[in-house]
């Protein structure tokens, strides 16, 4: 028997790695909520599964898209920023995608495995001091950027409006979605600033009611990687400092104990800054209860633990 084949073959569009970034589950806690009455619900966005591995996905592209757009990222010109980690990654991954070399300046006490993965997309790294922490980083790049504008496209994820812009276009939009309008509190730790301020942008058109908290460590001298201590750090010039309702401070022990919580009575392996922002809402959660007063909770997880596991707090 012959089989006889078509001479053209119809191409089959599949899917760029861009395509992943957004949509991501929303999760509702369980275990760790059981002392709270069923009025008082706490959910997190799964930002582990952008295809970078972290929230930072979703700013990292519509920053390069949106210097596509202006004519300042073209080929030829290599993508430079400072990073804690995450947002260096997703630009990696997307330079890599699309063509360009990447340039990234970093506080030497990033997580080895970061620091692996950033090398394992081609990413050119430069660690500045751990104790200046991504304020070091900050001042190192901008120090670069003055000697060679042109060589360079400049992301500047702590000021640049595309940051915010992302998280108002899609992190706002999903929440929204996918609690059918009922949330009633969003919750999310400051670094760049830019989930809370785009998110919270959202959901404030959305319903002027929704309550916007902002997390942030307790003490300038802290383990709670990719936040910043506002009072005492380089703020970026994306955050508004009077748009949150409340900001609320989160210690690193807490924080350490709660990443161990979610992994051992939730499944949930899940990175610093969720750990944070879970902390965070907990506490909302447990005022609303002491009140009688119901309540959605919307925190997100920014990344899994997969970065972090080298911490010892994990072995204790």
């Amino acid at each position: 028997m012959t089989i006889a084949f078509p001479q053209t073959i119809t191409p089959v569009h599949g899917l760029r790695i861009e395509d992943l970034i957004g949509n991501t589950p929303l999760l509702r806690l369980g275990r760790v909520t059981a002392h709270l009455p069923e009025s008082v619900a706490v959910y997190a966005k799964a930002e582990w599964t952008n295809p970078g591995g972290s929230v930072k996905d979703r700013a990292a592209f519509n920053i390069i898209r949106q210097g596509e757009l202006d004519g300042k990222l073209r080929p030829g010109v290599t993508i430079l920023d400072s990073t804690s980690g995450n947002t260096g990654i997703a630009y990696a991954m997307i330079g890599a995608a699309r063509g360009y070399k990447v340039k990234l300046f970093l506080p030497g006490n990033a997580s080895p495995e970061r620091i692996a993965i950033l090398r394992a997309y081609g990413a050119e790294l430069v660690l500045t001091d751990p104790l200046e922490g991504s304020d070091g980083a900050i001042r190192a790049v901008r120090a670069l950027v003055a000697e060679d504008p042109a060589r360079y496209f400049y992301a500047d994820q702590y000021n640049n409006p595309a940051n915010w812009q992302a998280h108002y276009n899609t992190t706002g939009v999903e929440i929204w979605q996918q609690t059918a309008g009922e949330v009633t509190h969003f919750v999310a730790g400051l670094g760049t600033s830019g989930t809370l301020m785009g998110t919270g942008r959202r959901l404030r058109d959305f319903n002027p009611d929704v309550q916007i908290v902002g997390l942030q460590p307790d003490s300038p001298f802290h383990g709670l990687e990719g936040l910043k201590h506002m009072p005492t750090a380089i703020k970026p010039g994306i955050y508004d400092e009077d748009f949150a309702d409340e900001s609320l401070g989160v210690s690193t022990e807490a924080t350490y104990v709660m990443a161990r919580r979610l992994a051992r009575e939730e499944g949930y392996l899940v990175g610093i800054s969720a750990a944070a922002g879970t902390v965070g809402a907990l506490m909302l959660a447990e005022r609303l209860a002491a009140r009688g007063e119901p309540g959605v909770i919307v925190t997100l997880f920014p990344d899994n633990a997969y970065k972090y596991l080298s911490e010892k707090f994990w072995r204790e």
